[in-house]
């Protein structure tokens, strides 16, 4: 065989071997990212059992995979978590950091559906107007779709009253109802102020309205201007 074909055959194979060692390389490359893509993915799936675990109703999420370009270093231990002031259902960007020593920190996109049931206005509802079991209905939807502080449980608004007027079947939020005064302006107050070893009551007369565990004033029956914390049955504590 002459030299030239000998030195042919020898390129040729030269170069699959050269082909070879470069398309092992490239399925390697994408199979640990891959790797990494399914770890980062577990991480968030775990976070998201274990929080939205006390959430009211059915809660389903869908977890965006990782774009296939993207290259994580190697990591021992992953910590997902999510951004201050972000809420669990809706769409939500998951945090997951790695505890190694290469430090990376990575936000992946997820919606969270939570369907549940929720409270609406079953008629037209007045300032003042107490709440009772007859004034709200249930009606089911996504929490992501209601404003926020929108009520699940009816134990949430009985016994409260309507801070401003609220439509028939608008849903029911935390903001628009407030609890029972137990202390009223004008009214006749205890005052116990209370200390370590010791308890001394005495009377005034109530300088504003508040609901259990709020600030209400009192003036003493000796002129004295006092503060404290409102308690049922017309009670002002006051602590030293």
């Amino acid at each position: 065989m002459h030299n030239s074909a000998m030195t042919e055959i020898r390129l040729c194979r030269t170069m699959r071997a050269v082909l070879l060692l470069f398309v092992l390389a490239f399925w390697g490359g994408s199979f640990a990212s891959t790797q990494n893509g399914d770890v980062v993915t577990n991480a968030i799936d775990q976070f998201l059992r274990a929080q939205t675990r006390g959430l009211p109703g059915r809660v389903q999420y869908t977890i965006s995979p990782l774009d296939t370009r993207t290259q994580l270093a190697p990591c021992p231990a992953l910590e997902a978590f999510l951004p201050p002031g972000s809420k669990m259902w809706g769409r939500v960007s998951v945090g997951v950091r790695c505890l190694g020593e290469t430090g990376w920190t990575i936000y992946v996109p997820v919606q969270i559906s939570v369907t549940t049931n929720y409270l609406v206005a079953a008629r037209a509802l007045t300032p003042g107007q107490p709440i009772t079991i007859s004034e709200v209905v249930t009606q089911s939807g996504d929490l992501a779709n209601l404003p926020n502080g929108t009520l699940t449980d009816i134990q949430q608004a009985l016994g409260k009253t309507v801070r401003n007027g609220i439509g028939a079947g608008q849903p029911l939020r935390a903001d628009m109802l407030m609890a029972p005064w137990v202390v009223q302006q004008g009214q006749t107050v205890k005052v116990i102020s209370k200390g370590p070893g010791f308890s001394v009551g005495s009377e005034g007369r109530a300088m504003n309205n508040a609901s259990e565990g709020q600030i209400a004033q009192a003036r003493l029956n000796n002129g004295q201007t006092v503060s404290g914390v409102a308690r049922s049955g017309g009670i002002i504590e006051i602590g030293y």
